[in-house]
């Protein structure tokens, strides 16, 4: 899996949070402790970072990533009671909006922290073809 080793560490750090907190607390309250943790642990990022979004190789506006993580991962942060597919699906467009190979749906909200590991479909494709087009030379 791309950027395993480091999608674990952010994970780690999100348990860790989460175990120590618990669930209840809004949003923001859980991007500073995670902040803080990752910090700890010698992970770089960006919180709250402005990001260009494009449609067709114009600038369309702007969005804000919870987590850029060493420039890799992006980490979008939610505390709601329970993930829905509205939340997994704004995850993936959001790493296909920034061109982004992986990133992370986490969600502290729910008795046990929640996560999902998402990948820019687009991104994966691409690659299929490459690899494809290579092996018939």
């Amino acid at each position: 899996m791309k950027h395993e080793n480091l999608t674990y560490k952010i994970i780690g750090c999100a348990m860790e949070v989460h175990k120590y907190l618990g669930n209840g607390f809004q949003e923001v309250i859980y991007q500073r402790a995670l902040s803080i943790e990752m910090k700890m642990q010698g992970i770089e990022f960006s919180r709250e970072r402005e990001m260009k979004l494009q449609y067709k190789g114009y600038d369309i506006g702007t969005r804000r990533v919870d987590f850029f993580v060493e420039n890799l991962i992006m980490v979008e942060i939610k505390a709601l009671i329970n993930l829905e597919d509205v939340h997994l699906a704004q995850a993936m467009n959001y790493v296909e909006a920034y061109n982004l190979e992986i990133g992370l749906l986490i969600n502290f909200g729910a008795k046990s922290l929640q996560h999902k590991r998402v990948h820019n479909n687009k991104l994966i494709k691409q690659s299929g073809n490459q690899i494809n087009q290579g092996s018939r030379q």
